[in-house]
């Protein structure tokens, strides 16, 4: 049975300067899947089995859940970030035709060239989180999930979120929330980016994001839990002051 979500609290928050250096987090050494080769080689096997072991983690239920979150329309341009497979690709296109994947993973995107075609209904794009292939203001919305535990430099890569994605436009990204074990978080802490609530509020803020609101999602008592975090781009004009965003091309 599928837990009932839990909503942490909604931030209105101005812009914190001093970003953090990417090669730790809140003072954390990165864990080892952190490293982008160390990952690409790691989903080069992982992508035979994945669509197997992810529903155990984050299934259709909690997808569900986090779209009618998201709150799209149909002929809304949705950027999935971290496409993998395409198991959410499959859920946004529930909602709109115009669904765009990218992922840094060649494995992970013939899977989900297999299900969708290469040149199909969903314009697949192999790259980089933190450096999109995309020019200002081109999505409507940015959903990515099960990715961002794999960036080396979170913050950079929800600076890019907040740049391809128009102003007043949703930015929805769910990650694993940090263990409340003290054995598991030290081993969590050495594989990738765990965190919690107030790990998130920096992140977001320090990408140049006022408002945004974070929900625990767990497939049932006892499984992984998700943090689920809801942003919205700021409105042309209201944003407060962030570091200049590099030209990505």
């Amino acid at each position: 049975t599928h837990e009932a979500t839990s909503v942490r609290r909604f931030r209105q928050r101005g812009h914190e300067s001093g970003g953090l250096c990417p090669e730790s987090h809140n003072g954390k050494p990165m864990g080892v899947l952190e490293d982008k080769a160390r990952a690409r080689l790691f989903y080069k096997y992982l992508s035979r089995v994945y669509d197997t072991i992810n529903p155990f983690i984050w299934n259709e239920e909690m997808r569900d859940e986090a779209l009618e979150w998201f709150g799209i329309e149909a002929g809304d341009r949705v950027l999935d970030v971290g496409c993998g497979t395409g198991f959410a690709t499959e859920g946004l296109l529930e909602h709109t035709d115009d669904v765009w994947g990218l992922d840094q993973s060649a494995h992970q995107l013939e899977k989900a060239f297999g299900k969708f075609g290469k040149r199909g209904r969903v314009k697949f794009h192999r790259g980089d989180a933190e450096r999109l292939p995309f020019a200002d203001d081109s999505f409507d919305a940015y959903w990515s999930s099960g990715s961002i535990e794999y960036w080396p430099d979170p913050v950079a890569a929800l600076r890019e979120a907040r740049r391809v994605t128009k102003p007043g436009g949703p930015v929805l990204v769910v990650g694993p929330d940090y263990p409340t074990s003290t054995a598991f978080a030290k081993l969590a802490d050495a594989i990738m980016l765990f965190y919690d609530e107030a790990e998130a509020d920096r992140m977001f803020a320090e990408a140049g994001f006022q408002a945004f609101e974070h929900r625990i999602q767990q497939r049932a008592p006892g499984t992984p839990r998700a943090i689920t975090t809801i942003a919205r781009v700021p409105e042309s004009g209201a944003e407060a002051a962030a570091d200049p965003v590099p030209d990505p091309t």
